[in-house]
């Protein structure tokens, strides 16, 4: 297992995809897909426009896009998903806001990309 961690920072703006074998925090802007074989964290002064994929999330930030975690999905506080949330559990504080659907189990996922293709996710994509 990798134990690297990967930041970026709150004046950093990207536009393309991540996918990071260690852990990720982001406190900036990115446009993209965000994947990780291990957890992300998005700040509270984050903004993704774009999916997230990882065994693990802790938001605390605005994320555009749907949220797959194989494992544990954590929504701080300050917490906005404007999209559908994918994930084993779920941990939600007072004041978290996400507008979608929340969909827990194993099962064969759909996600649907950016350019109107679906993609089928399993529970290990993010691990394997």
């Amino acid at each position: 297992m990798v134990n690297s961690s990967n930041v970026i920072s709150k004046e950093t703006r990207i536009k393309g995809d991540i996918d990071a074998q260690g852990n990720i925090r982001i406190e900036g802007v990115v446009e993209g897909l965000i994947k990780s074989k291990s957890k992300i964290v998005i700040g509270d002064s984050a903004v993704i426009k774009g999916n997230l994929s990882s065994v693990e999330a802790e938001i605390s930030g605005k994320v555009d896009g749907e949220v797959v975690c194989s494992e544990i999905l954590y929504l701080k506080k300050t917490a906005y998903i404007s999209g559908n949330i994918i994930t084993k559990k779920l941990v939600v504080e007072n004041g978290a806001v996400f507008d979608g659907q929340c969909q827990m189990n194993n099962k064969p996922l759909k996600v649907s990309k950016k350019d109107g293709e679906d993609e089928v996710l399993k529970g290990q994509l993010a691990t394997g």
